[in-house]
């Protein structure tokens, strides 16, 4: 009987629990979990904030998920292990034996060596279902939040707790919100509706230095706050893999089958840097969808059976309060543009391939954008000017319509 052992306990974990079951039935999977919680979407914690989800909704699997798959779910952190011995050694002193390993270990907030950082009292990350709990714990009505970062975790962060507190100032050494998925036309109009919304920011600037709760600013300025949240970025938890001898770059380097280059361990999700088609590159891409997809792959592979994921894109599927925004793929080639009353879509042609679109506003059945990149389709195959203003399946042929869905189109 097969030992296997998944270190981690997020959407990767679960897409690895569910492969290897679809091949073996039998075999022993053992699941370390770092955070005291049985598995829970993240990308939830800012709907808790904003009461609009509670701790059981936020449940990625239902309470039996475990037992239903023969999963021993242990609360303990794996420190190293050993491909010799095809052995896990956990902080609690124990010592856990393998045949198949995968590294599903996540990311980790970024924290830049601020100066004072410790003489602030309130300061926290925001990135688990602790950093959210701990910080609902201290918000009151009178409370001044700076937030360091203008990203996604920053921003969410924001939304969540905006009607729990005061003020809200938002910095980032950006010229722009949502650098990373936002070029700086659709960035301003989502920072406009972010300012209606309640939210202050200070852009081009940062905090460098802090004296209890005030920050001095690269700009010379000074903010007074009361509680201070840290979401400057992440970065791949990739130590364990490193110390054993595994290629890292900014994430653990698998092949398409989520292998590694050890023996017998596999590694998935936001730690792990994997293909992405629309770039034609390895690169991270800390997206839910693709842990968990990332997890199924290493899941069947570890269990013998054949699988590989080599189609995957960076996408986001995000809002803030009420404006919906989609991305996906890389803004290489042509800019074509089509505004209007619902929102701006944008989408980067090249090479007679859609590499990547940006849509705030009316994101309905946008899936089928991200499969034209994903499937590497020929725009001149489509009627390409219907194809930006409607995501329909009628932008296919009649032809390629039948093979799609079978019978008379």
């Amino acid at each position: 009987m097969k030992k296997y052992v998944i270190v981690g306990n997020g959407s990767a974990a679960v897409g690895c629990i569910e492969g290897i079951r679809s091949v073996d039935q039998t075999g022993e999977i053992t699941v370390l979990s770092a955070e005291k919680h049985p598995v829970y979407s993240r990308p939830l914690i800012s709907y808790l904030l904003e009461g609009k989800t509670d701790t059981e909704r936020m449940k990625y699997r239902g309470d039996s998920f475990y037992e239903d798959n023969g999963c021993n779910l242990m609360y303990a952190r794996a420190e190293s292990f050993d491909t010799g011995a095809g052995t896990v050694s956990l902080d609690n002193g124990q010592t856990l034996p393998y045949d198949e390993l995968c590294i599903a270990t996540g990311s980790r907030p970024f924290v830049p060596p601020f100066e004072g950082l410790d003489t602030v009292q309130n300061k926290f990350s925001f990135m688990t279902l602790d950093d959210a709990l701990g910080l609902d714990r201290v918000l009151t009505q009178e409370s001044n939040v700076l937030i360091v970062g203008a990203g996604l975790i920053g921003l969410k962060c924001a939304e969540g707790i905006r009607n729990k507190v005061k003020s809200i100032t938002v910095c980032d050494l950006a010229d722009r919100v949502l650098s990373s998925i936002l070029d700086s036309d659709c960035a301003a109009v989502v920072q406009k509706h972010l300012e209606n919304s309640g939210i202050d920011f200070l852009l081009s600037d940062s905090a460098v230095r802090f004296d209890g709760d005030k920050a001095y600013m690269k700009s010379g300025k000074t903010v007074d706050f009361d509680i201070l949240v840290l979401a400057v970025g992440v970065r791949a938890n990739t130590e364990i893999v490193k110390s054993a001898g595994g290629t890292v770059n900014r994430g653990i380097v698998v092949d398409d089958r989520m292998k590694t280059d050890l023996p017998s361990v596999y590694a998935a999700g936001d730690c792990a840097e994997g293909f992405d088609s629309s770039l034609g590159a390895n690169r991270v891409l800390a997206i839910l969808p693709n842990a968990y997809m990332q997890g199924h792959t290493a899941g069947v592979n570890m269990a013998g059976g054949e699988a590989s994921f080599n189609n995957a894109v960076p996408m986001n599927s995000i809002g803030f309060f009420g404006l919906h925004m989609m991305t996906a793929g890389v803004y290489e080639g042509d800019m074509t543009e089509e505004k209007t009353d619902a929102g701006i879509r944008r989408f980067f042609v090249k090479d007679n391939l859609l590499k990547g679109f940006i849509l705030i506003g009316d994101v309905e059945r946008t899936g089928i954008y991200t499969s034209l990149i994903r499937e590497k389709t020929p725009l001149d195959t489509l009627d390409l000017d219907f194809t930006k203003k409607v995501a329909s399946s009628m932008i296919y042929s009649q032809k390629k319509r039948r093979k799609m869905f079978g019978g008379v189109v």
